[in-house]
């Protein structure tokens, strides 16, 4: 994100003021003010005015996503909503009529794209309680938007992100290369590229049928999740887009995948989906695999993203991990 003549936090100071600047671009109540409450491709605000009024806005990282890309990601939240698969946040639309606005700042070097959401009310699962119950919720809702996704007709024009191998292998990885993360010296480089072939020989022999390949959220993590005495909702699918069904269980584990209660978590979420969409015994077996291409992408992702936060709480131990998750992996090919 930083310009090579801005540091991190003076960006992030920019990005504050055009969030504050473009409120008005929605008919919101006087005196609104926009707080900075995460940084990540994008960058999220609470949006908070007098009378109780809260909502979320999304600024979104420049060249990630089309215009039409946004309204495709709108569009299936929408459909999701309305047939009853599973609660997604609504969107506000602008004094123009538009859900999708765009605003040029003082600043910052090219006008961004805005969402305003409506906030939800929730509370995220806590990773330091028994997860069992949210992973099997986690893999019910799964099951119920892969299913919706197989039948629903999108709408003309509908772009989004293609997540298979060429996403993290290809010539231009969405997030980089793993190579160029952090911590990456010559001996995990050496495991994890024995993985990454293995991983293209495995991928291209399960194939991308429509039972296997299609929309997924492909961030459905427990971040991603908020319960309340209201049906659970799943926010955030700015990453959703077109990849393999069961590599939303990887996405769910996403930073954890080390932890020894992923078995657990893992039958958990299956215990969910199963009912809902019954899997084959291929399709499961696949699985591992999904976790280790979201490994990678990950790792890539902490290099591409090292200002932020997270990814340097996360440099410093990512890469042995990955390593030591790889070698099980390969031991048991």
């Amino acid at each position: 994100m930083p310009s090579a003549d801005l540091s991190f936090q003076d960006v992030l100071a920019r990005m504050d003021g055009l969030a504050q600047a473009a409120l008005p671009l929605w008919d919101l109540p006087p005196h609104a003010r926009a707080r900075r409450i995460n940084v990540s491709e994008n960058v999220t605000y609470l949006v908070e005015a007098a009378g109780g009024f809260r909502a979320v806005l999304r600024v979104h990282r420049e060249n990630y996503h089309s215009r039409r890309a946004i309204e495709s990601e709108l569009a299936w939240m929408g459909a999701l909503e309305r047939e009853g698969i599973v609660a997604t946040p609504r969107h506000f639309l602008g004094r123009d009529g538009q859900a999708i606005q765009r605003f040029q700042y003082e600043g910052i070097s090219a006008p961004r794209y805005l969402v305003l959401f409506h906030f939800v009310p929730g509370r995220h699962p806590d990773q330091r309680d028994d997860l069992t119950e949210a992973f099997r919720q986690l893999g019910a809702i799964a099951a119920r938007m892969h299913l919706h996704a197989v039948d629903w007709p999108r709408p003309a024009g509908f772009m989004r992100l293609l997540w298979d191998e060429t996403a993290v292998f290809g010539p231009n990885p969405i997030w980089g290369d793993w190579r160029d993360g952090p911590l990456v010296d010559h001996a995990i480089r050496a495991v994890l590229e024995r993985v990454e072939t293995t991983l293209q020989h495995r991928l291209l022999a399960y194939g991308k049928g429509p039972a296997r390949f299609g929309l997924i959220h492909a961030d459905m993590r427990l971040a991603n999740l908020l319960i309340s005495d209201a049906a659970p909702r799943v926010i955030d699918f700015d990453d959703c887009g077109f990849g393999w069904f069961l590599s939303d269980f990887a996405a769910a584990i996403s930073f954890m995948e080390t932890d020894p209660s992923i078995p657990a978590l893992k039958a958990a979420w299956l215990d969910g989906y199963r009912p809902i969409r019954p899997l084959s015994a291929a399709d499961e077996a696949e699985m591992d695999s999904f976790i280790l291409l979201r490994r990678l992408a990950l790792l890539a992702w902490i290099g591409s993203h090292a200002d932020a936060p997270e990814p340097q709480a996360l440099a410093p131990h990512f890469a042995q991990g990955s390593a030591e998750l790889a070698e099980r992996w390969l031991a048991a090919q």
